[in-house]
């Protein structure tokens, strides 16, 4: 007969208060493996870091089939960020003054295609997650740097204006 009993408040076999953290754990692992055997698909971590980035992107369960459509989300992401770049850095410095137009052009043009570039980084962040891809902390510190990138451009853009 096994000391650890529900009579006695005590966890399944593990020798600590039934609310403790290992009991969590344990419960929370059993339910995993259930679901498993049962055949819900699972996440392939569930570390702490992998649980808040699935609650910051709004991530609720698991789609294998996404990640194609992650794929796709990656290279538009990418598109627009080089098209961004393309305009910003050798199109508008070359007709700006071609065309006698001023800074007020350029600029919104700029901010534009930055809020277009990170609106479809985080669409594509968010898919990886969904697919729960095995590279998705690999792409997600790289769009983290495509983001800071973003956000420099856009500060530039908004002095550029004279918001800032």
């Amino acid at each position: 007969m096994s000391t650890a009993t529900s009579d006695t408040g005590q966890g399944a076999g593990t020798g600590r208060p039934a609310g403790s953290a290992a009991a969590v754990d344990s419960a929370a692992a059993a339910d995993q493996n259930a679901g498993a055997a049962a055949g819900v698909p699972r996440f392939r971590s569930d570390a702490a870091a992998d649980r808040v980035m699935r609650r910051l992107l709004g991530v609720d369960g698991l789609d294998p089939s996404a990640s194609t459509g992650a794929h796709r989300a990656f290279r538009t992401s990418v598109l627009v960020s080089a098209v961004r770049c393309l305009i910003t850095y050798l199109l508008i410095p070359i007709l700006v003054p071609l065309l006698s137009l001023s800074g007020w052009v350029a600029a919104p043009i700029g901010i534009v295609l930055c809020v277009i570039a990170v609106v479809n980084g985080v669409v594509s962040v968010r898919r990886f997650w969904v697919a729960d891809h095995p590279r998705r902390w690999v792409y997600t510190g790289f769009m983290a740097v495509v983001f800071v990138i973003l956000g420099v451009a856009m500060v530039s853009e908004l002095h550029r204006m004279g918001v800032m």
